[in-house]
């Protein structure tokens, strides 16, 4: 299957199907080395990204298997299936792991959601959803009732040995307001030579739970998988239903920039969280108090043009549910005020030398392991990338209005990060300014929305996220969902975390995981 790229639609994704016993060797093909510009400036011109693993059960007990990867441009799509014989016993498929080292957690999540074993993975640990061995699994896409699952809680056991090495279980609950997260931290006492997550906590059976919904609830479930990309993920979502139902016309101009719009709005809000973050860390209370504010003015302002605070309600399949509800003259004298202030406080605290040292030198993301795993977002473009959707495969407004030039950081490290997601705040205030002079432009009664009627057919959707790229399958089947799985950025960049850790100390762990923008709820579904 083949999507044209479009300024108004999704842009291309190719499918090509094989056996099961040429699925690994066709995706480390595929992968080979990583694309410049892409996952770094390694590789051949015809390699990609490894972007994700995606699981679909059949009903006659066989699983199909995608592996999605990045190229600029367009997603190659490998697919394959793995027949009902193979599932919750022997090996169904070769493990993409050991030479394509980013699928490690996707084959880790196909073991907890379909029973479904790699052969030659070094350890099927679980991740999202620790089963025991007497349950069965939920098998996603299947139309069979699902029994509840009591999560196995056994301690695991350690990664690392050695005289005085000790584990420190830090989570699931933590002083302040934090998602449930357990950080299993393996230590002699300072220094952190392994640190695993456990997020099952966090785990809600949202995949099931799209089954069998329309397309327009399916936008409000989508919209509260990551309640803090709201948006982006009502944007991945309806862009796979729209390009499965793309014969019946495009998104309106209007609604694309009223699309992109709140992504931007809420691009800055996620980055300002990272930046309050860091100010709590580093004991910095009037930073904290100032970009906490900052945050807040922003939130205000979403709720001035939509009614919601995360921008819920406005994305639906077709375009947007109404134009904004504040004039854009008004919306731009807010931005306006808003950017003033905030490049004032940012300028002050970047200048201060006791925050700036505790961010320097922490949590380095080499440009070799970002580009290896597929670092994605602000993470992987303070190591080297300079991917980002927007500009690699647009969508939304983006083919419409110019993405400003960003300079990107290659240092890895906490502050590099940082760095990043200033240079991204202030190119997100000029893509608002961009968007709301176009549209105080067009007719303020729209069109707002295309007529759509759902098609039968599976789609991709994706959208550049605050925490980077987001993508979603759809399966449509009698004009419902039968399979929705949204891949987080935060599933994908949350493995890298561990590597973060080279030659940093316990007091360090509050900026690394502030730096990387984590979205808990992303990563366990």
């Amino acid at each position: 299957m083949t999507v044209p790229a479009t300024t108004t639609g999704p842009p291309m994704w190719d499918e090509i199907a094989v056996p099961a016993q040429e699925f690994a060797a066709t995706v480390v093909r595929r992968t080979a080395g990583g694309p410049p510009g892409l996952g770094g400036p390694t590789g051949p011109a015809d390699g990609g990204r490894f972007a994700g693993l995606f699981g679909s059960a059949r009903a006659d007990g066989s699983v199909v298997l995608r592996a999605a990867i990045a190229r600029y441009g367009r997603l190659d799509v490998v697919t394959t299936v793995v027949p009902a014989t193979s599932v919750g016993g022997d090996a169904g498929y070769q493990a993409l792991t050991p030479a394509v080292p980013g699928a490690a957690w996707y084959e880790r999540e196909i073991a907890d959601m379909f029973g479904l074993l790699p052969e030659g993975h070094r350890r099927v640990d679980p991740l999202v959803l620790p089963r025991p061995s007497e349950a069965a699994p939920p098998r996603p896409g299947s139309s069979v009732p699902m029994l509840a699952v009591i999560p196995d809680e056994a301690y695991l056991s350690a990664h690392v040995s050695g005289e005085g090495i000790f584990t420190i279980p830090y989570g699931p609950v933590r002083s302040g307001v934090f998602e449930s997260v357990q950080y299993l931290v393996e230590t002699p006492g300072e220094d952190i030579p392994h640190v695993r997550a456990r997020v099952y906590h966090k785990h809600r059976g949202l995949e099931r739970r799209f089954q069998g919904l329309s397309a327009l609830d399916g936008v409000l479930l989508a919209e509260r998988a990551e309640g803090v990309a709201s948006v982006a993920h009502a944007l991945a979502f309806c862009q796979a239903i729209e390009a499965i139902a793309s014969a019946n016309g495009p998104v309106p101009p209007a609604a694309l920039l009223a699309r992109s719009l709140h992504a931007e709005l809420e691009r800055i809000a996620n980055h300002l969280e990272s930046m309050v973050r860091h100010a709590e860390a580093a004991g910095q209370a009037v930073a904290y108090a100032r970009f906490s504010w900052h945050k807040e003015r922003v939130l205000r302002l979403r709720a001035r043009l939509c009614g919601h605070r995360f921008g819920r309600g406005v994305v639906v399949p077709g375009g947007v549910s109404a134009g904004p509800a504040l004039a854009p003259a008004a919306a731009l004298a807010d931005l306006a005020a808003l950017e003033v202030d905030l490049r004032s406080d940012a300028d002050l605290l970047m200048g201060t030398s006791s925050f700036i040292d505790r961010l320097r030198g922490t949590g380095v993301i080499t440009a070799e392991v970002a580009a290896a795993r597929g670092a994605l977002g602000p993470v992987a473009r303070a190591s080297g990338s300079q991917e980002d959707l927007r500009s690699y495969r647009p969508y939304a407004a983006y083919g419409l209005i110019k993405v400003p030039e960003h300079r990107y950081r290659s240092s890895g490290d906490a502050l590099a990060r940082q760095l990043v997601r200033l240079e991204e705040i202030w190119g997100s205030f000029q893509l608002c300014r961009m968007a709301l002079e176009s549209l105080a432009e067009r007719p303020a009664d729209g069109p707002w929305a295309a007529p759509l009627v759902t098609s039968d057919g599976t789609g991709w959707g994706w959208a550049e996220a605050p925490q980077g790229e987001l993508l979603y399958l759809v399966e449509v089947e009698a004009g419902s969902l039968r399979r929705v799985k949204p891949r987080s950025a935060s599933f994908h960049n949350l493995s890298l975390f561990p590597e973060a850790f080279g030659g940093d100390i316990f007091t360090d762990f509050a900026f690394i995981e502030a730096s990387f923008g984590l979205s808990i709820a992303g990563v366990a579904g």
